[in-house]
């Protein structure tokens, strides 16, 4: 690793030494003690990097501003990474693997339990040829999402405290929680960060920018059924456990997960409970339109219609909770961050492109609350397992990415 790439990576390997998976199932905010340990981990270190200001909100969020040191006019840029990981696989006691100077064949990453990574299985590590890549030891996630995200903003910032001849404008850090989970964001404060525009450090192949994403809703179908015996059932039984399974059947095999792919939307029925006297059917609905999301909400209401005639000793209830909206209207009606983000990367030589993420991030969430947060790569890919993996190249230029962003914004 050259000397930049080894300072990232020294400070990431002290953050990923540190639990801080997220728990779906918490009623606290945040989700776990864990990441406000790590939020008080990052608060002491901010002052020595030179950010000011700092603190540690009720609800866990690390916030600090690196003041201007210049009279030019510049925006206040916002700088997002999230402290949680997922709880999809083991986060605790990670080792992170250097692999230097790979050479286009097959990585090990744990022998014992046969599990390799190769150009077959990661298509885009035949971009990464020469350059030092990290996974984890098989027994666990890396932890690239997202803690090489915070690494990279804390290393900015300590670059610019040590060369003060480069101007720059307000720059504001946030290390936020339970992005993993979908629910942290929706406790901070955006007013009282008062950035202009932000960037969310959170993607994975190099190159791809998240300007939009899916609208996204959860949904909740509840059905009450009549039990008796069966021997005696004929006429009179509503079995909710059938009913359930009939509906989710009926929804057309065109519209799910695993038939859908780019800005295609979806339905996914994620989780069934219930028995003879009654049953629960939880899922989400994705689309990146906006009418041909309402149409996929209707189009649900609709078939629960249906099996309502079909069964009609049984009772329905469907409801919808809101998730997020897609953020690309927001960016486009307000469009500095895109632009100096779109000059940063052709003044990088970096081939890019505008992606619509089929999913949600923090910065859509912010986007729609008034602060435009588009989503930059952080050089990680394979997230959520043990086949997680980064290029430190990759990480090296998503660094000098927002260096560009935050020198070209002084005017």
């Amino acid at each position: 690793m050259n000397p930049l790439q080894q300072k990232i990576y020294d400070r990431f390997i002290r953050y990923v030494s540190i639990d801080t998976t997220s728990d779906p199932e918490s009623k606290s905010v945040p989700s776990t003690d864990t990441q406000i340990s790590f939020a008080h981990t990052l608060a002491a270190e901010m002052p020595q990097v030179g950010f000011q200001d700092v603190e540690v909100d009720e609800y866990g969020f690390v916030t600090g501003i690196l003041p201007a040191n210049t009279n030019k006019k510049a925006p206040v840029i916002g700088l997002f990474a999230h402290m949680d990981t997922v709880s999809d696989y083991n986060g605790k006691n990670i080792h992170p693997v250097v692999h230097a100077n790979y050479d286009g064949g097959t990585l090990t990453i744990n022998a014992e339990k046969k599990m390799f990574l190769s150009p077959q299985t990661a298509p885009n590590l035949k971009l990464c040829i020469g350059d030092d890549i990290v996974t984890a030891d098989g027994s666990t996630i890396l932890g690239a999402d997202d803690k090489i995200g915070i690494a990279v903003i804390m290393s900015l910032a300590q670059y610019f405290k040590e060369h003060p001849e480069i101007e720059h404008g307000p720059i504001k850090a946030a290390f936020t929680i339970d992005e993993e989970i979908g629910a942290g964001i929706n406790y901070f404060d955006v007013k009282r960060f008062a950035a202009d525009f932000a960037y969310t450090i959170d993607g994975a192949l190099m190159g791809e920018v998240d300007c939009g994403n899916f609208n996204a809703d959860s949904f909740t179908i509840k059905i009450v059924g009549k039990s008796c015996h069966p021997g005696s059932a004929k006429g009179f039984m509503a079995n909710p456990v059938r009913i359930a399974a009939d509906i989710i059947s009926s929804w057309p095999e065109n519209k799910l997960p695993e038939t859908t792919e780019g800005e295609e939307g979806f339905i996914l029925f994620k989780d069934i409970t219930g028995g003879l006297e009654k049953a629960e059917v939880q899922g989400i609905v994705r689309e990146h339109d906006l009418t041909k999301f309402e149409q996929f909400k209707k189009d649900l209401l609709d078939l629960i219609e249906e099996k309502r005639r079909k069964y009609p000793a049984a009772k329905f209830e469907l409801s919808f909770k809101k998730q997020y909206r897609n953020m690309r209207d927001v960016l486009r009606e307000r469009p500095q961050a895109m632009e100096l983000l779109e000059q940063a990367l052709k003044e990088n030589n970096i081939d890019y492109h505008l992606t619509q993420a089929r999913g949600g991030t923090d910065g859509s969430q912010l986007s729609l609350r008034g602060l435009p947060t588009p989503n930059i790569f952080a050089g990680y890919e394979n997230p959520h397992g043990p086949y997680e993996w980064m290029s430190m190249a990759w990480v090296e230029k998503a660094f000098h990415i927002l260096e560009s962003i935050i020198k070209n914004a002084v005017k």
